[in-house]
């Protein structure tokens, strides 16, 4: 089957001086943002041309599919098709959430703690009947655990419809409210809650009270944002004394207070914004607990404040500014503060008796693992739950008495076909960079498996947002570690594994960085033999998408194949378009490059679709969502058409658009495995391990 050739409209859009020339506008359609939220009216020339590309990539991966067929089966042997949580206590109840053999979508239950029948709250299975997609936004209790809002949305496009349900019989109140975020908050009186909805670009602006009973349309505005490149949103504290309505970019916060027990009051400004200073909020007693960036606290701090008047000038260190631990997260509790810290690249929890002052930690001794706090439902309470997992490690959940420090472990994954831990070997590297910077390396192999060169890698990144890739169980990559791959995690700069520093390396004029330095550990794997030149297969999404994208173009000849999964491969063309959903909160990201020159020739020498060359680019599959919000469906259907009519090898050049899903593509549990089934397939074909046991 011949490969399609989108047609080319020369366009052309000139910014301080330069012109960029752009041959496949024509598939963003005009109409997108209807189209995100009903895919069914995407222009018909757009709709031919997606589908015949995956008519072609269907042909192509043909000879896979007995592969597909045993990777999908072996990945849902690994899954307890009817798995549980461990219930969380709250109150005179015990929440869960399970899921039935056979289902693709969870159920969330709840029982007496004196004992009893469970009582099945919500039905993911049932309410998905007759959609294509379907997720979860959130559910909240109500303070009597009587109601719920919940949300869900049906189309991949994030726009969340907002319910309200009685709990004791099942039924949904008339309460309606459309294009929300997906979360709610509950005041004190039970019958108001807060949330925010979405503007027609898919921002959240706007956080509005709602009393139980009323119609959306007399809601009350509670906070607008008339900065577009901000975002808001709503929570409480875990005292669940005050509600917060934070407003934020990606390095500048502003937060609001409303009293849980007054909701009908106007918000009073807390902490105002300041450029590049950051806060969040939680309560203790009289004081607020803040972790902040601000005065120099790169890695962040946490300060304390009167509750009667929480401004900076009345701040004072509670945990102060430690250069190189980075501060992760914290929890307040009524008699404990439990903070997450990671240095260098490894996390801890560590414990502070707010009574005494006395402080310990959680850690372990594996070289590379993955440790966070769990689900904690209650504010007076002695036990912290945390899970724990690492690459060669089930993800295990632990309730820790704070007291007495004893750990009870209340759940190990099981992995019905078996899983055997001694087989597999996980270490920790360090590659050198292009100016001498250590970046972390997570790796998983069978022992069994040559370290001389032979074996194929597979070699993941992300590297933006400050989002840090945690060291923690996969089933799924088991499938190719059991084909003789080496799987590899590259923690490059853009991430947080070594501190705010490591982030801000990564992001804006040093963007380039997280580019060189995933080129910088796949040379390292290469000169230490894990792997040879040629023999790597490479895979990211979204922003990670992005680094697949740049890296393609700085050195193919490293790569046998690339996955490339909604890729943000149109930087520029995006960063331009100031009507797009993410574009001015992602300015303090990637700069903006329509005040910027110095921004516009610096993403301009980066963003994949723009540096496409006439070379021999590796195998590459490029994975789309035709309701994704986040990096919108032409983004990959614009670079595969301009690779394929510059690419001067044979290697395949795949995109799959999913038609019915957005970002996070398949939203059934086993559907997403099949995804997953036919990325690891693409994989083993180009690396010649089709038949491998």
């Amino acid at each position: 089957m011949k490969a399609p050739h989108a047609k080319k409209i020369p366009t052309t859009e000139t910014h301080h001086g330069i012109t960029k020339h752009d041959d496949y506008k024509w598939l963003k359609a005009d109409n997108w943002q209807e189209v995100i939220q009903e895919p069914s009216l995407l222009p018909q020339d757009i709709r031919d041309y997606l589908e015949a590309e995956n008519a072609y990539t269907h042909a192509q991966m043909a000879d896979t599919e007995a592969l597909q067929e045993k990777l999908f089966a072996e990945i849902k042997g690994r899954i307890k098709e009817d798995d549980s949580s461990v219930p969380a206590p709250d109150g005179k109840y015990f929440y869960f959430s399970s899921h039935v053999v056979g289902g693709q979508y969870p159920r969330y239950l709840r029982r007496l703690k004196s004992g009893g029948e469970d009582e099945l709250l919500f039905d993911g299975n049932a309410l998905a009947k007759g959609h294509e997609y379907f997720s979860f936004g959130g559910i909240a209790l109500s303070p009597d655990q009587k109601l719920a809002a919940w949300s869900y949305d049906n189309k991949g496009s994030e726009f969340y419809e907002l319910r309200v349900r009685d709990l004791s019989t099942g039924l949904d109140h008339d309460d309606v409210i459309e294009n929300t975020s997906g979360g709610a908050v509950w005041a004190a009186d039970g019958k108001t809650f807060f949330y925010t909805t979405q503007d027609d670009n898919h921002r959240p602006l706007k956080t509005w009270a709602h009393v139980l009973g009323t119609a959306q349309s007399v809601d009350r505005l509670v906070y607008e944002e008339k900065d577009t490149g901000l975002f808001t949103g709503v929570s409480s504290t875990f005292s669940e004394k005050f509600i917060t309505v934070d407003i934020h970019d990606h390095d500048t916060s502003e937060i609001w207070l409303i009293d849980a027990d007054k909701p009908d009051s106007a918000p009073r400004l807390m902490v105002s914004r300041v450029d590049k200073i950051e806060a969040d909020v939680e309560h203790w007693n009289d004081k607020f607990l803040i972790k902040t960036n601000r005065n120099g606290a790169e890695d962040y701090k946490i300060v304390e404040a009167p509750v009667s008047d929480p401004s900076p000038a009345n701040w004072k260190d509670f945990i102060p500014h430690r250069p190189g631990i980075f501060i992760v997260g914290m929890m307040v509790l009524r008699n404990w503060f439990v903070r997450v810290e990671r240095e260098n690249a490894l996390p801890r929890i560590v414990i502070r008796d707010m009574n005494s002052g006395e402080e310990h930690s959680i850690a372990f001794d594996e070289e590379a693992y993955s440790l966070g706090i769990g689900e904690m439902r209650e504010y007076d309470t002695d036990t912290l739950r945390f899970s724990y997992s690492s690459m060669t490690t089930p993800g295990q959940i632990f309730d820790y008495n704070m007291k007495t420090r004893e750990r009870v472990l209340r759940k190990t994954q099981e992995i019905p076909s078996g899983h055997d831990a001694l087989l597999y070997k996980t270490r920790r590297v360090q590659a050198i960079a292009h100016d001498g910077e250590n970046i972390p390396v997570t790796l998983l192999y069978r022992k069994s498996t040559p370290l001389d060169g032979s074996a194929p890698l597979w070699l993941y990144g992300y590297g933006s947002y400050g989002i840090s890739m945690p060291a923690g169980f996969n089933t799924n990559i088991l499938s190719l570690v059991d084909r003789g791959f080496v799987y590899a995690i590259a923690h490059i700069r853009g991430g947080q594994e070594k501190g705010r520093a490591w982030y801000k390396k990564g992001k804006l004029e040093f963007k380039t960085n997280t580019f060189k330095d995933f080129i910088s550990v796949g040379q390292h794997l290469i000169d230490a033999k894990f792997t040879s030149k040629g023999k790597i297969i490479a895979q990211g999404g979204s922003a990670g998408g992005l680094l697949m994208g740049a890296v393609v173009n700085m050195a193919p000849e490293m790569f046998d194949g690339v996955v490339a999964e909604v890729p943000f491969v149109d930087v520029l063309t995006t960063m331009l378009d100031d009507t797009l959903p993410l574009t001015p909160p992602e300015w303090p990201e990637w700069g903006n490059p329509i005040e910027s020159k110095q921004a516009y020739e610096t993403i301009l020498g980066y963003s994949p679709v723009d540096n496409v060359r006439a070379m021999a680019y590796p195998n590459l599959l490029a994975v789309g969502g035709l309701t994704d919000p986040r990096v919108t469906y032409w983004e990959p259907a614009k670079w595969i058409a301009k690779l394929r009519a510059f690419n001067t090898g044979s290697n395949l050049l795949l995109l799959k658009t999913n038609m019915g899903a957005g970002h996070g593509g398949a939203s059934g549990r086993f559907d997403r495995l099949k995804e997953v089934a036919e990325v690891y397939a693409f994989g083993l074909k180009v690396a010649g391990k089709m038949n491998a046991a």
